[in-house]
């Protein structure tokens, strides 16, 4: 009990709300990943989370990822556990997360994803990205527009340290979340498009394809049902965030 906040209670109802969406649209709920998203929260959230089944971690922040991993390495429950970074990532940021992160979800440029190229050729390791998308032409969001992704993957493509799983978007936020189902209906379109055009990945070990990493604790019901294979939550499990400490 951290705060009063049961996590491992929240953890099994985001859990059973997943599968019940995989039910209704008729999906296996084992194609859906569940991140969970711990931004701003203390390092004794995250192990709390771990002992109760959680295995991805998502974070918003460079500094504050890294500052987490280096507390997770001497902790035998958390060895096996992925870090995604899921925000707004700056150039300068990208050689910390080398070799430390399972997966990007947020190359927004192809300028970043060249940076990217540069620091894992560094290091001769592949990095697996997402492209970000604004599926909904938001101003206040960072992303690729709809109608430039393909070009971009046809770039990114060239770049031989990259290997783009997929696409992520950041709906907007709203009350009702079935004003975002027409937005991971379209990301869901275009990743398959992308997919059988072979301009992102044919397959990979450790994650299904086309990743589509749409809907968070607000809306990730519905991106459920319309696709998503990765789920980005972290109020539902962690309670809502002070962003004044």
């Amino acid at each position: 009990m951290s705060d009063g906040i049961s996590i491992e209670s929240n953890l099994r109802l985001v859990e059973d709300r997943i599968k019940t969406a995989c039910e209704r649209a008729g999906r296996d709920p084992s194609e859906v990943t569940l991140v969970a998203v711990s931004k701003t929260k203390p390092f004794s959230y995250i192990l709390e989370a771990r002992k109760a089944g959680a295995k991805e971690f998502g974070e918003n922040y460079v500094q504050e990822m890294m500052d987490k991993i280096e507390e997770a390495e001497n902790i035998d429950d958390m060895s096996n556990v992925r870090w995604h970074m899921i925000g707004h990532l700056q150039k300068n940021k990208v050689k910390y997360l080398i070799g430390n992160t399972a997966l990007i979800h947020s190359v927004d440029s192809i300028a970043l994803a060249e940076q990217i190229e540069k620091e894992a050729a560094k290091k001769d390791v592949v990095m697996r990205v997402l492209l970000e998308v604004n599926v909904a032409g938001e101003e206040s969001k960072w992303g690729f527009e709809s109608d430039s992704v393909k070009d971009a993957c046809k770039s990114i493509l060239k770049l031989p340290h990259l290997k783009v799983l997929g696409l992520m978007t950041s709906a907007p936020y709203t009350e009702d979340p079935e004003t975002n189902r027409l937005f991971f209906r379209k990301l869901n379109t275009l990743a398959h498009e992308l997919y059988e055009e072979q301009l992102i990945a044919g397959q990979d070990n450790d994650f299904r394809l086309p990743v589509l990493s749409m809907g968070m604790t607000g809306d990730y019901e519905v991106a459920v049902e319309e696709g998503a294979t990765m789920v980005r939550v972290g109020t539902a499990i962690f309670g809502n965030r002070n962003y004044n400490v």
